[in-house]
């Protein structure tokens, strides 16, 4: 299976010759992003996961294809029918050749005035894990880590990567760093990595990693 990342918290997942992409949101600035998938996942309703313009532009140009999300986003997308499947903490499906368990069920809190959004997470092949904006824990050999975001200090990061304890980290969510932020995001999570004796690290968008 291949993992590559591409802008903030999307990525594509491959294997043989079936793909999902997760989050291709309004911080996605690639324009195939989409280009070929089987499925899209989405874990919550907030600009930089979700760019409904995006999805609806690639539902028609590929009558293949297939969103999966949770009841807010599909509510959003009410208009292009059944190609939007409503999933939530606890299901375990089979999309497009891949076991995808759904983990999780809220954001985690942007304000304290303000409730938290559905949030689901999607947990690939027993292999990858991509939370969306939340800390859920549970045992996976890779995790998708938001490096930085306006809910989260790096101190929760790095207690979310003791929790979950991976064999491999990388990075998601790091849109809005320039060149320092993502430089110091790099050095926690190779230092970290070091003391968990595992590999925690920044994939640079366009990079890819077998697993």
């Amino acid at each position: 299976m291949q993992l590559t990342k591409l802008g903030h918290a999307c990525v594509r997942v491959q294997k043989d010759d079936r793909t999902l992409v997760i989050d291709p949101g309004g911080l996605t600035p690639e324009d195939d992003a989409i280009t070929g998938a089987d499925a899209v996942l989405i874990t919550h309703e907030h600009f930089d996961h979700l760019e409904a313009e995006r999805l609806r532009k690639a539902l028609t140009e590929d009558p293949r294809l297939t969103v999966y999300t949770c009841r807010a986003v599909a509510d959003i997308l009410s208009d292009v029918g059944d190609r939007v499947r409503t999933v939530g903490e606890g299901d375990s499906l089979e999309i497009a050749g891949f076991d995808v368990g759904v983990v999780g069920q809220k954001h985690e809190i942007v304000h304290p005035d303000v409730p938290a959004v559905e949030n689901v997470g999607f947990f690939i092949d027993g292999e990858v894990f991509h939370p969306g904006d939340a800390f859920t824990v549970l045992e996976a050999p890779t995790l998708l880590v938001p490096g930085q975001a306006p809910w989260m200090k790096a101190p929760e990061m790095i207690h979310y990567l003791r929790a979950v304890s991976p064999r491999r980290a990388y990075a998601v969510h790091d849109g809005l760093l320039n060149e320092f932020g993502l430089g110091l995001l790099e050095s926690q999570l190779t230092g970290e990595g070091k003391r968990q004796e595992a590999d925690f690290r920044r994939l640079k968008p366009g990079e890819s990693v077998e697993l």
